[in-house]
């Protein structure tokens, strides 16, 4: 992984995420710029590479805030001025709408076991005891059934996520997937 090859591959979604939250071109162009540095400087210390894209997204975020806290310090700022900030439960929202349908689209017996709870707030132990099931196999099939879902997702969605691991931002993947 070279930085001419991770650039090729996501300069143009960059700089469209970038010109979705940064209204002047010119901004944009600089912002580019800098991240482009940021990641020339920290691309050899990504240990994995199937988190490159969350990195990315997540240094152009930053990147993001960090031009608006400049610009911040040279004029009162209002709250109008952050229309770019999707906070947590916008992106929250949005979501939840697509949750039902990828839930429904796994194998019968994942689908009956995320609905119960994670959509219907049953506790793990009390579904392992109705259905006759040791604790350890039910946490084991939540998890894989868990990340079938993950999966559905980032099949569908481009998702950036914070430094706690929630979903900060996303964006539909190409024509096929359709808003929830």
């Amino acid at each position: 992984m070279t930085l001419e090859d991770v650039w090729n591959g996501y300069r143009g979604q960059l700089k469209a995420f970038l010109h979705s939250r940064v209204p002047n071109p010119a901004d944009v162009d600089d912002l580019l710029q800098e991240i482009s540095i940021k990641v020339f400087a920290g691309l050899k210390s990504l240990k994995d590479e199937t988190k490159l894209q969350s990195w990315l997204y997540q240094t152009a975020h930053n990147a993001i805030v960090d031009h608006y806290r400049r610009e911040g310090r040279n004029k009162d700022l209002v709250a109008e001025d952050l229309w770019y900030v999707a906070d947590e439960k916008t992106v929250r929202r949005d979501l939840e709408g697509c949750i039902q349908p990828f839930i429904s689209a796994l194998p019968e017996d994942s689908s009956q076991l995320l609905t119960a709870i994670d959509l219907n707030g049953q506790p793990q132990k009390d579904y392992a005891a109705e259905h006759g099931l040791a604790y350890s196999t039910l946490k084991s099939r939540v998890q894989t059934a868990r990340s079938s879902l993950r999966g559905l997702f980032e099949d569908c969605c481009r998702m950036s996520l914070d430094a706690n691991g929630n979903i900060a931002d996303y964006s539909p993947k190409g024509g096929s997937c359709k808003k929830c």
